[in-house]
């Protein structure tokens, strides 16, 4: 069964095809992961194709499609390839970003704009090309990731919150949209710092509670993607238990 519907896993049995969109060592991976498990061909896009071919290789039945979103052309050729390919995804997951922390005076209007091609454009191309043929199924998922910079705005967050806020509202606009034409888009706001080698170097003073451990994102991504038609959710706030909001 595909997306929309209740799923459990079922390893070795194909229930669709998902694209997820911005892989990298945590929830990008996490995701394929536990799509992989949950029955999913999954088609896996990043930018660093060398990276990204090792991290396919962890994933049972996942394919590597590398492209750089900030071209766009090429990102939206890239999603026709794996269309040809793999045939139309059931399930979308967006987890593509771009940040930039700077002073707002030293911040580069040209790394501003890439961030919003990457994090807000990239988004409206991705939903160009797929959600049509969701939109005339009546069925699919797009589900994108985002932080809680999507809802304030922080001083030395200036080159990522307003990007972030800006795919939030596009998601929402999707959602109010495509809703009504059976095609579930929500939004994942992840409020934590994601249990990543990087985040354990630079915060390893901090407790492990703070840490948000990519699996278990991954798992309410899927329950999410896969949420009945009767109860659907669009703006969806995970955090762990430690984390001061």
């Amino acid at each position: 069964m595909g997306a929309g519907g209740n799923t459990a896993d079922c390893k070795g049995v194909t229930v669709g095809h998902c694209l997820v969109i911005g892989v990298g060592v945590g929830t990008g991976l996490a995701c394929a992961k536990r799509f992989a498990v949950g029955g999913y061909r999954v088609s896996m896009l990043a930018r660093n194709s060398k990276r990204l071919s090792e991290l396919a290789t962890a994933v049972e039945g996942g394919t590597a499609y590398p492209a750089d979103i900030a071209d766009l052309d090429t990102y939206r050729e890239t999603l026709r390839h794996i269309v040809t390919e793999e045939g139309e995804p059931d399930v979308v997951v967006y987890n593509a970003a771009l940040a930039t922390f700077a002073d707002y005076t030293a911040l580069d209007t040209e790394v501003f704009e890439r961030n919003f091609r990457v994090n807000t454009t990239g988004l409206l191309v991705t939903a160009q090309e797929l959600a049509p043929a969701m939109a005339a199924r009546g069925t699919g998922a797009l589900v994108v990731t985002g932080n809680t910079g999507a809802t304030r705005g922080i001083p030395s967050f200036v080159g990522f919150s307003p990007t972030k806020a800006s795919q939030r509202i596009l998601a929402e606009c999707l959602a109010r949209e495509l809703g009504p034409q059976g095609v579930h888009v929500a939004y994942v706001v992840i409020d934590a710092l994601i249990d990543m080698p990087f985040a354990r170097r630079r915060f390893g003073d901090k407790p492990d509670e703070v840490f948000a451990k990519p699996e278990e994102l991954a798992e309410e991504i899927f329950h999410t993607a896969h949420q009945p038609r009767s109860a659907r959710s669009f703006l969806v706030e995970l955090r762990p238990f430690g984390e001061t909001w």
